[in-house]
């Protein structure tokens, strides 16, 4: 690996096409002569002031990164959008400190630039199968359950248990999420917002009142940061590609690695609920049977009883997308208003009854 004076020199003659001579580089606090810094400075958020020539011109640059901390940035994706917001918003600003360049460092301890970007991608690789949605679909279709379908439905349960055993101690993460749970632009508040106004299936002032309740459940569940757990984010029957029998691959991981286990366990189970609705416009079999052999082989498999008093807000979440005319626009109106009640009746019951579901979908008065 370069050492500093190295890595600078070759990213700055890049930058510029030319060869550039380095005078010196080193921190604000304590300057030192180039070399003794060592390059893991540039990952502490501390910023590198660097001296150097190039074309017979002086430059004075200083080499700005983030350090990971508990108010928002602790995962890279969240540095790198506060950095390229700040790329592209500074020199916008009368007399703000030009940005000039946008770069990463890479594991070989290179600096390459990305002040070209426009939009950034990513190369996944194909997996085969078909999503889970059409299992359920026939399901509806036909009105009955083969051996197969419990047997995919049990090992969709036991993958989330197997996952859900990895722990974390990171009691800011826990918090972020339940956070997030309510703020974030993906769910509760930003779906919310993104409904359209007047809808009729909504009576005016619900959706505040909505949001009240799920604020009383981020302060009951803000302290229960030992149930941090790995999780997919987004496990629901679109995500889900099967091949034959039970083998399986999982798509779209979201929202980051660590979360609370309710997360995808009520992801995947209010579908069932979705569906039943759907094809009867009530709660009953054959998805009944599904939902019931889910959660008993996760409650088994888990032990986590706990999860029956957490769940409620990530039911309310799932269900505001699956009740959004933007998400289901097809949907029928009284299944919209159902899936809604059943999210506020959750939300004002501490303790979920899971077979006891009817009593969840019952109008509100």
């Amino acid at each position: 690996m370069r050492g500093l004076k190295e890595t600078l020199k070759a990213y700055l003659s890049s930058l510029h096409g030319m060869d550039v001579e380095i005078l010196s580089v080193g921190g604000f606090e304590k300057p030192e002569e180039a070399g003794r810094l060592d390059l893991k400075g540039f990952g502490y958020g501390k910023p590198i002031l660097a001296e150097y020539e190039a074309g017979g011109k002086r430059f004075s640059v200083v080499v700005q990164t983030m350090k990971p901390d508990s108010f928002g940035h602790e995962h890279p994706g969240d540095r790198a959008q506060s950095l390229i917001l700040a790329y592209q918003t500074y020199g916008r600003l009368p007399r703000h400190v030009k940005a000039l360049d946008l770069g990463v460092f890479t594991e070989k301890g290179e600096m390459v630039s990305l002040r070209g970007f426009e939009e950034f991608f990513l190369l996944v690789e194909k997996a085969e199968g078909r999503e889970y949605f059409w299992d359920l679909n026939r399901i509806a279709e036909r009105g009955s359950l083969t051996s197969l379908d419990l047997e995919r439905c049990r090992a969709l349960a036991n993958y989330l248990a197997e996952i859900h055993r990895v722990k974390k101690e990171a009691p800011n993460l826990y918090r972020r999420r339940i956070r997030e749970l309510l703020g974030h632009g993906e769910c509760i508040m930003g779906i919310i917002d993104n409904y359209p106004e007047n809808a009729d299936f909504i009576r005016p002032g619900e959706f505040e009142e909505f949001e009240k309740l799920c604020v009383g459940w981020r302060w009951r569940l803000r302290g229960l940061e030992y149930r941090l757990s790995q999780v997919h984010g987004d496990f629901h029957p679109w995500n889900i590609l099967f091949r034959e029998g039970l083998d399986f691959t999982v798509l779209d991981r979201s929202r980051g690695e660590w979360g609370e286990p309710a997360d995808d366990f009520s992801c995947m189970s209010v579908n069932y609920i979705f569906y039943s609705l759907q094809m009867l416009g009530r709660w009953g079999e054959p998805f009944k049977t599904l939902f019931e052999a889910f959660v008993d082989t996760y409650l088994k498999a888990t032990g986590d009883e706990e999860i029956l008093r957490v769940c409620q807000p990530f039911y309310a979440w799932r269900c505001l997308v699956l009740a959004s005319p933007i998400w289901y626009p097809t949907l029928p109106g009284r299944v919209r208003r159902t899936l809604l009640d059943f999210a506020f009746n959750l939300l004002e019951s501490s303790l979920f009854e899971w077979r006891k579901v009817d009593q969840y979908l019952k109008p509100r008065g």
